[in-house]
């Protein structure tokens, strides 16, 4: 049999142009191909050729079979597949973990508004039934309702797409409106804990590149963590810091800081490794999660102590992907 009749249909132009190029050439750049085997079943190769002598008369060849080669590119890309979604996977669970910590607060968020909208709709009535109906103060009550609405329904819209499984989006979002948003969310764990909160946004309104819920659960992930590491703190006041400044060219530098018992630069050194945790009921898999958002928005996290007391967790997200 000759090497035409082993070789499948879609491959013959392919394997046709080699020859061409040998014959006109004196060589064929190696090139991919299949062959049939006796079974039927099809094998891999790589092929490449050259002929020497006046008369291009004689030459030589090679066919090397890429089966196991193959087999290790598909393993290599199942098994990137499977971290792809295992990271993903944790790290919803993650954002879902953190709601469910948060759900003092949450409702807390909630009933405010919700309360506010009874309140006034009671006043607006009573504003109505009087002998002689104050039409502006009903307005100015019905208006605080559809305030308050809107507020609850910001709450509960933003717990929505915070606890969504989806893919991630890269857009390019105001920086200081995520830090905002995360505040808001985490005002009422900040004031259960008695912690004081200060901010510093000088890169707020600075565009970055970036999945809003995927660093809102970074930021949301740092905020709880330094709320626990300052509950046993009792001597000192309880202060969180969020600061976002222009760093290196073409990034954004946010960092968050407590004044909690601090970390020594052994742990510092170990503190994103997974399953790594200094908490006693801890996975050690929150500032993994967090790292690896960060490293996937092309920025990065570390650890330090904080002086006199605390520690800061801080991250770069680039304004622009790099070219």
């Amino acid at each position: 049999m000759r090497w035409t009749e082993l070789t499948p249909t879609e491959w013959r132009d392919t394997s046709e142009q080699a020859v061409e190029a040998l014959r006109v050439t004196g060589t064929s750049k190696a090139y991919e191909k299949e062959f049939f085997r006796k079974d039927g079943a099809r094998v891999p190769v790589l092929i490449g050729s050259a002929t020497f002598g006046d008369g291009r008369d004689e030459g030589v060849a090679f066919v090397l079979d890429l089966t196991e080669r193959k087999q290790a590119e598909e393993a290599l890309r199942q098994s990137e597949s499977y971290l792809s979604e295992a990271r993903a996977e944790l790290a919803h669970v993650n954002r879902v973990t953190t709601v469910g910590q948060l759900t003092a607060s949450i409702a807390h968020e909630i009933n405010q508004p919700l309360a506010g909208i009874a309140a006034n709709g009671a006043a607006g009535l009573n504003w109505l039934n009087r002998k002689k109906p104050d039409l502006e103060q009903a307005r100015d009550a019905f208006s605080r309702i559809v305030r308050d609405s809107a507020r609850a329904g910001d709450v509960i819209r933003g717990m929505r797409a915070f606890t969504k499984k989806s893919e991630p989006q890269l857009t390019k979002i105001d920086i200081g409106d995520v830090i905002r948003e995360v505040l808001g969310l985490a005002g009422g764990e900040l004031r259960r804990h008695a912690v004081g909160l200060r901010t510093d946004l000088a890169a707020g309104g600075r565009l970055v590149l970036g999945d809003r819920v995927q660093l809102q659960q970074v930021l949301l992930n740092l905020i709880m963590n330094g709320v626990e590491a300052m509950s046993g703190v009792t001597e000192r006041t309880r202060e969180l810091t969020v600061s976002s400044t222009l760093a290196e060219p073409g990034s954004v530098l946010i960092s968050v800081e407590d004044t909690g018992a601090g970390l020594d630069l052994a742990v510092a050194q170990r503190i994103f490794q997974p399953f790594f945790t200094t908490k006693a009921n801890g996975l050690g898999l929150g500032l993994s999660i967090c790292r690896s958002i960060i490293e996937g928005h092309r920025g990065r996290m570390w650890a330090s102590p904080r002086t006199p007391h605390g520690a800061a967790i801080s991250f770069t997200v680039p304004i622009e992907l790099p070219q």
